[in-house]
């Protein structure tokens, strides 16, 4: 398994900040992540501002923080893919987005995290980063 996929499910619930069109960042928690060959993938709806600003600024950041008191931050590119199998692949996440989306709804969208670059963080401990 993807070892980033890995630290960010510890989390349960991970933050994705964007930028808005004035610059100013926007986070919003998430829960909802799966692993397709070997990337990360997130999901959202379409009609969200949060798609909105990916699709005009695709830079994003995740971070979320385990019960362990350790957090992971990540950068990445969220790139959207229209693919029915990788749908399929999120709405199996146990998070439920099954219970918000369905297949064709015509909202339902996943984004694939490209070129992610993780760091594991503590208080008592260097940083870490974190290999696909």
């Amino acid at each position: 398994m993807n070892k980033i996929v890995e630290e960010l499910r510890k989390t349960g619930v991970f933050y994705v900040a964007t930028l808005d069109e004035d610059n100013q960042p926007r986070v919003r928690p998430f829960s909802s992540l799966t692993e397709i060959n070997g990337s990360l993938y997130i999901c959202t709806n379409n009609t969200k501002d949060v798609y909105k600003q990916i699709q005009k600024n695709s830079k994003i950041e995740i971070c979320g923080m385990g019960k362990d008191g350790t957090w992971i931050r990540i950068n990445g590119k969220a790139v959207r893919d229209d693919n029915d199998e990788s749908r399929k692949a999120m709405l199996e996440d146990p998070t439920g987005p099954s219970n918000l989306y369905t297949l064709g709804d015509g909202i339902f969208e996943v984004l694939r995290v490209e070129d992610a670059k993780a760091t594991k963080y503590s208080m008592t401990a260097d940083p870490v980063v974190i290999e696909a």
